[in-house]
C-alpha cells in the first residue's frame, strides 16, 4: 500500500508521469426490435427482449493528475491485448525518464505477456520504460483506474445495448476524445495518513545498513 500512495503524492513530473491501468469485460447485447424514439407526450421505448453477442473488453488507462485518458475496446482480456496496451502507453510517453505503471496483481500484468507475444528483446525493452507499483492483496482499490471505468461504465455505457465490438470501440473512442479535450482529471482524496488512520497500516521499519 504504501508504494503505491507514496508515487501519488509525489508532485506532478511529465518526466515520470504516473498511469493507472484496468480492465472491464462488457456483456455485448443487441436489440431483437428497433426501439421507438421519443415523442411529444411519451418518452424514448425499448423492448425488452435482446439477443447476446458474446462478451469484450475494456482497457482504461489513466494519467490522473494530468487529466490524459487512454481507453481501448479488445475482443478479450488475454496477455497479448495487455502487451499490445503496454507498448502504446510506452509510445505515448516518448520523453519520459521513467512511467510509473499502477497495476493490480492479474497474472496478464507482467513482462511475459509481452515476450509471449512480440519477443523477449521488445518486452525488455518496453517493460523497462516502466516503474511497476502493484496494488496490495485485496487493495486494487487503490488503483484509481477503477474510477476511470466507474465514470467510462456511466458516461459511455449507461443503460444502452452495445451489439458488437466495432460499435464498442467508436463509442470508446468517442468518449476518450472528450474526456481527453476537456483533461478531466480525478481528485483522489486517499493518502498514507489517512490509510495508517482508518486500517491500522503501519509502514515497515527502517534499519539503518552498519556498511
Amino acid at each position: 500500500m504504501e508504494d503505491v500512495l507514496e508515487v501519488y503524492e509525489r508532485p506532478y513530473s511529465p518526466q515520470e508521469p504516473v498511469i493507472c491501468v484496468d480492465e472491464k469485460p462488457i456483456t455485448l447485447h443487441a436489440d431483437l426490435r428497433p426501439a421507438s424514439p421519443a415523442v411529444p407526450g411519451r418518452e424514448a421505448r425499448r423492448d425488452n427482449e435482446y439477443e447476446r453477442r458474446g462478451t469484450a473488453n475494456v482497457f482504461c488507462a489513466v494519467e490522473p493528475k494530468a487529466g490524459r485518458h487512454f481507453t481501448f475496446a479488445t475482443p478479450d482480456r488475454s496477455g497479448f491485448e495487455f502487451a499490445r496496451i503496454a507498448v502504446a502507453l510506452a509510445m505515448a510517453y516518448p520523453e519520459a525518464e521513467t512511467i510509473h505503471l499502477v497495476l493490480d496483481n492479474l497474472n496478464i500484468h507482467r513482462r511475459k505477456a509481452l515476450a509471449d507475444a512480440f519477443g523477449a528483446e521488445m518486452a525488455t525493452e518496453v517493460w523497462d520504460r516502466f516503474t511497476v507499483h502493484y496494488t496490495p492483496t485485496h487493495g486494487s482499490w487503490l488503483n484509481q483506474a477503477e474510477i476511470e471505468i466507474g465514470i467510462f461504465s456511466r458516461q459511455c455505457l449507461g443503460h444502452r445495448r452495445i451489439p458488437d465490438l466495432k460499435t464498442l470501440r467508436q463509442e470508446a473512442r468517442a468518449w476518450n476524445r472528450r474526456m481527453n479535450r476537456d483533461r478531466v482529471k480525478i481528485a483522489w482524496k486517499f493518502d498514507r495518513k489517512t490509510a495508517r488512520r482508518k486500517f491500522g497500516y503501519k509502514p515497515k521499519p527502517f534499519k539503518r545498513s552498519k556498511t
